[in-house]
């Protein structure tokens, strides 16, 4: 049976939360908000994200969470990989890169420019997998934020 990869459905909501929660501890930060509030932005009226899910002979195995952008150099719509998580018993199968070909054949048949996510410095191994997936790790951009709550 091996790999399937799907488009997540409502009922998927409990265990996308369950792996972004998991994805939060490996990365010691903290996940402030809710399932229902994910579910909400996944399947509500105006979705604001999209999700893929990974199975592993019928079983959740993983997770991509993405969202449209826009590139106006390109003057083309772009996807960006919010999260790509495989449970750890999952890993070493295929999985992530089954994940990100998936997203690479959607943004392809949306007519995207790119597929662009971020990547935290110290995870070597993570920087290693999307190099061997082809991705160019950009050396001379870094992330802004401004979270809302704390701009005055």
């Amino acid at each position: 049976m091996g790999i399937t990869i799907r488009s997540a459905t409502r009922e998927d909501t409990g265990q996308i939360f369950a792996m972004i929660q998991a994805l939060a501890e490996y990365e010691s930060l903290t996940v402030t908000g809710t399932a229902e509030a994910l579910a909400d932005h996944l399947f509500g009226d105006r979705p604001f994200v999209h999700a893929l899910i990974a199975e592993w002979e019928g079983k959740v195995a993983g997770f991509a969470l993405y969202f449209y952008n826009y590139s106006t150099f390109l003057t083309k719509p772009g996807i960006y990989l919010e999260d790509l998580f495989v449970l750890p018993a999952y890993r070493r199968r295929g999985i992530a890169t089954a994940l990100l070909q998936e997203l690479k054949r959607i943004a392809i048949e949306q007519n995207c420019g790119r597929l662009e996510w971020s990547v935290l410095a110290w995870n070597q191994s993570a920087i290693a997998f999307y190099e061997r997936m082809g991705a160019q790790v950009l050396p001379d951009w870094r992330i802004c934020r401004i979270m809302l709550n704390d701009w005055a």
